[in-house]
């Protein structure tokens, strides 16, 4: 299972940086059209650059939650090791939760713009909207591996690590 995560990690990250890469087109020529003549103002790149930066949000919201490096609000007091582990995974219970809600709801949105088309570019929205499902799923794989290692009393090689 490891090795899978690994594996699933090293995806995240490549697409991480593609994403970026991706977004970079059309805000260049969004910004080198403004201010010259050479390049002609395109109307698809800003959609499109929107388009890009939610699949940059998602893919980097993916990557917070398995390195928990989601923020932590601290109201309680110094909790032994054991209260510790279980306030850590009832949060991480109730993250479970909310990515179950995005990822049946992802699914249902998914199944929205399945034959819808934006304005500008033309771009089928199921593209842009399967993000959810896709983040939500990956997010359920990514919390029950960690609530599994908590109950297991396995120390976990995370950075930000509670465990």
């Amino acid at each position: 299972m490891k090795q899978l995560l690994a594996k699933l990690d090293e995806l995240m990250a490549a697409l991480l940086i593609f994403a970026i890469l991706l977004l970079l087109v059309p805000v260049s020529l969004q910004i080198f059209s403004r201010y010259t003549d050479i390049i002609p103002r395109y109307m698809w790149t800003e959609e499109m650059s929107r388009f890009f930066f939610v699949w940059l949000i998602m893919i980097g919201a993916t990557i917070g939650v398995r390195e928990r490096m989601h923020f932590d609000v601290d109201f309680l007091p110094e909790l032994t090791p054991k209260a510790s582990r279980i306030v850590l995974f009832l949060a991480q219970f109730f993250m479970l939760v909310f990515s179950g809600v995005i990822f049946y709801w992802g699914i249902e949105f998914t199944q929205f713009g399945w034959n819808q088309t934006s304005e500008l570019a033309d771009m089928p929205m199921w593209l842009i909207f399967i993000a959810w499902p896709i983040a939500g799923f990956m997010w359920i794989i990514y919390l029950l591996h960690q609530m599994v290692s908590g109950l297991q009393g396995a120390e976990s090689s995370q950075p930000g690590s509670v465990l």
